[in-house]
């Protein structure tokens, strides 16, 4: 049996602050300084960043594609000049990229050749239970498969493999097991945007090595985590022409929020989120990513001359003490002359149906132990246990969730498997436009905060989880499981107002 990892304790605290996620570090056991890599001793912008390889099908048969997929250790250059080693789908790191269309399904065989149990989640994916990448659903390890099929029966959306196993996912998804998979659609493929080439997705997360360049892990060591990384290098450069790019920015990390801008301060276009393209594209100048979150945005470069290099900076508030120069700066673009660019962003880009009438209301608190006495994570007082089912949905029910983190110190998000939702209020505020206004399948919650979503649980019965997605956070039992049925029993549930 998976045991529960050992006591958490609360680290340094920063109320409201995006850069305080996750502060917590577990009880004597951090390795010592003397032990790690200097982060400030790592060259800056010596390597390009990779574009992930897309990964082609085994076979295709009538509306469906065919993938195999096999979890092993790797060695990667992540530190110039150094080999790591990382878990990975298929040796590849970043992981591959799935590229599906929605309506025509894909069905994916994962061999476990890692020496842990592994479960596949799809994060954002519409799929029936029994692909949803259960945490006890495992793969054995040595060489376990499982199928997992995806119908694509949703719009088009940036959607991410990793690993689900509980207990395990915090560490296993920490040392790489992470992959892309955009769907898209005849909306996305109407449009003039940026495309090829000059289609980009960048997967962001942080890390910690030793003297000899391996990944450190240690359960909520967010403080250690100073190097920053793009598609698997650390601090990259990425040339560009002088165009528009579109960029599909995924936040991989484990606790890390991002707050992303380009240094010079200048406004790009935020085009899209978790669930897909926005309505209509937003003028910003920069864009927030808790753990699991998803941003689509544009960047156009012909307003700087060839030669500009230009940093894509992290501005979330850090921990007191952190270096600037290191978890203040991401990537660096270089710009070359210019190049033919006919793509462009249309002033409307999708339309999303009016929200139907919400016959249930839930609420739902989210608390860890802050003590550091348990080392325990909670929904609404209670740990995840696999055999208990939470909250028995009633199958094409439309919900609205009041969601709130109960802590005073530590941030949390809330991510809900099997549906797209939307944000209908953060703080009572209501929400109508931004990058919250579009489809979401993750929120982040500053200590104190409540958000309210609606959702319409329909499409597939079966259980799923909803859950932090800081993955130390879900570790430590701060998860829950659903049931969507027709069963006498959902229908005769009361709402809770």
């Amino acid at each position: 049996m998976i045991q529960r990892r050992s006591v958490l304790v609360a680290g340094a605290a920063l109320t409201g602050s995006l850069g305080g996620a996750g502060l917590l570090l577990r009880a004597g056991s951090s390795p010592a300084r003397a032990a790690d890599l200097p982060a400030s001793g790592i060259a800056q912008f010596t390597q390009p960043m990779p574009v992930p390889q897309v990964l082609k099908p085994t076979f295709t048969s009538g509306a469906a594609a065919y993938y195999e997929m096999t979890m092993k250790e790797a060695d990667a250059e992540i530190l110039p000049g150094r080999t790591t080693r990382v878990r990975t789908f298929n040796g590849a790191f970043p992981g591959p990229v799935i590229k599906a269309v929605s309506g025509q399904r894909v069905v994916v065989r994962q061999t476990n050749r890692l020496d842990v149990p592994t479960s596949v989640h799809l994060h954002g994916a519409h799929v029936p239970s029994s692909s949803d990448g259960s945490p006890m659903d495992l793969i054995a390890p040595g060489g376990g498969t499982k199928t997992y099929t995806y119908p694509n029966s949703q719009p088009h959306a940036n959607l991410w493999f990793h690993d689900h196993a509980h207990h395990m996912e915090s560490e296993t998804v920490y040392r790489g097991l992470a992959a892309s998979y955009l769907l898209t659609d005849h909306v996305e493929q109407s449009l003039d945007l940026p495309s090829g080439a000059y289609d980009v997705p960048i997967a962001l997360r942080d890390a910690r090595f030793d003297d000899d360049g391996q990944l450190v892990y240690v359960m909520g060591d967010y403080a250690g985590r100073t190097v920053l990384m793009a598609n698997g290098k650390a601090w990259p450069y990425f040339t560009v022409a002088a165009r528009k790019y579109r960029f599909r920015l995924f936040n991989t990390a484990n606790l890390r929020f991002f707050t992303l801008q380009l240094a010079d301060g200048s406004a790009f276009q935020q085009i899209g989120s978790d669930g897909g393209l926005l309505e209509k594209p937003l003028e910003v100048t920069s864009v927030a990513l808790s753990p699991g979150e998803r941003a689509d945005i544009v960047v156009d470069f012909s307003r700087y001359p060839a030669g500009t290099t230009l940093v894509l900076a992290n501005t979330a508030p850090q921990l007191p003490g952190d270096p600037a120069d290191q978890v203040g700066q991401v990537l660096q673009f270089r710009v070359t002359g210019p190049a033919a660019d006919t793509s462009r962003v249309p002033a409307t880009l999708r339309h999303l149906p009016a929200l139907p009438p919400a016959t249930v209301h839930r609420s739902f608190v989210l608390a860890m132990d802050e003590t550091g006495l348990t080392g325990e994570a909670f929904i609404n007082g209670r740990t995840y246990d696999m055999d208990r089912i939470d909250t028995e949905i009633e199958y094409g029910a439309t919900e609205i969730w009041t969601v709130t983190n109960g802590n005073l110190f530590t941030p949390h998000n809330f991510h809900l498997h099997l549906v797209q939702f939307r944000v209908l209020e953060r703080d009572g505020k209501p929400v109508t436009s931004g990058p919250e206004s579009g489809l979401k399948d993750t929120v982040p919650l500053m200590p104190g905060e409540t958000v309210k979503l609606q959702a319409t649980f329909t499409g597939y019965e079966g259980t799923y989880v909803y859950h932090c997605h800081m993955f130390d956070h879900a570790d430590m039992g701060m998860m829950a499981n659903f049931r969507v049925s027709r069963t006498r029993r959902a229908r005769r549930h009361r709402p809770v107002r």
